[in-house]
């Protein structure tokens, strides 16, 4: 979306406020993010955990009735609970569509035996606790690229930089995306930046970022962004909807995850929680559909990205050599 075309789309009830003395002031175009993907486009799409093949395909064939674009699907559980067969079947059935598949590396803390994540504090969190869980998340990369899958969700800095420079040596294919989870989203432009440093292709900032911080980040970094617009629970359960316009004016290049509240967690999945899980990834479409028809009566709805589009553009790095 572009800065022009950002001011002259219709922002929610302006009409009628307008009519009423109630108008909003007018956008500032200083607040407008200068980047956008390579190949065009400000948004694009993403369906997060969707936990296996059966969800992969009630999500597909839910986004087809529906007309929802997808340009990504991300799993949350992790590359060590799919068998190859279902990782194959996975990479398959959104190559064929030319969807790009994520999946969760290597061991997290708060599975882990360790006591900090669940104090108060929450120390350590998500992120990779000793040699042996780094080694199991690099495990998992070079498993999951053996099998086709072209992008890994990390939540590990060290576990970040660690994989870039596998991809810099050759070790995993350089055209395997990195994406930053948002159980270790950055909230300030420093710490956005230095993502983009250590090798994030795509950075998932928390929902709960103001549309100020957003224009903060952009003029620190041009790497793409995620964003829930509706959060699960224990992301906030936000629902930032009516939002999501100016969320892309101001977030660009922006990945619209379409996530869901109100609904209880799924990782680590297994069969027992099938029937929710299906249930759940299917809504999640669902959501999706709703955002993007705000987007269209707003007449905002444009600049998506192409479909099949994947790959950042070109992103700053640290030095990898020694």
């Amino acid at each position: 979306m572009t800065d022009d075309s950002a001011t002259a789309a219709r922002r929610p009830g302006e009409q009628a406020l307008t009519a009423l003395g109630l108008g909003a002031p007018a956008l500032d175009p200083a607040d407008a993010s200068p980047h956008s993907f390579p190949g065009g486009g400000r948004w694009r799409t993403e369906i997060p955990s969707c936990e296996g093949p059966e969800a992969l395909a009630v999500v597909l064939k839910e986004s087809s009735r529906l007309d929802v674009p997808i340009h990504r699907i991300s799993q949350g559980s992790g590359v060590w609970m799919l068998t190859d067969a279902e990782i194959t079947e996975m990479v398959e059935a959104t190559g064929e569509r030319d969807i790009e598949l994520c999946l969760f590396t290597g061991p997290r803390g708060t599975w882990d035996i360790g006591g900090s994540t669940r104090t108060d504090s929450r120390g350590a969190g998500l992120r990779a606790r000793g040699h042996d869980a780094v080694a199991g998340c690099v495990e998992d990369a070079v498993r999951a690229t053996e099998l086709g899958v072209k992008c890994l969700l990390v939540a590990d800095e060290g576990v970040l930089w660690t994989l870039h420079r596998a991809r810099t040596q050759g070790i995993l294919p350089a055209d395997t995306t990195l994406k930053v989870s948002a159980l270790i989203g950055p909230v300030n432009p420093a710490s956005y930046a230095v993502y983009e440093h250590l090798g994030a292709d795509s950075v998932n900032v928390p929902s709960d970022l103001t549309l100020d911080h957003l224009t903060e980040i952009r003029r620190a970094s041009g790497a793409p962004m995620d964003m829930y617009i509706e959060a699960p629970d224990d992301l906030g359960g936000y629902v930032r909807m009516y939002e999501v316009a100016e969320l892309i004016r101001r977030g660009a290049p922006l990945y619209l995850k379409f996530g869901l509240s109100k609904a209880p967690g799924i990782y680590p999945y297994g069969h027992h929680l099938r029937e929710l899980t299906l249930a759940t990834a299917k809504e999640r479409v669902r959501r999706g559909r709703l955002a993007l028809d705000l987007l269209a009566r707003h007449g905002a709805d444009g600049d998506m990205a192409p479909l099949g589009s994947r790959l950042p553009g070109q992103l700053r790095r640290f030095e990898t050599s020694s």
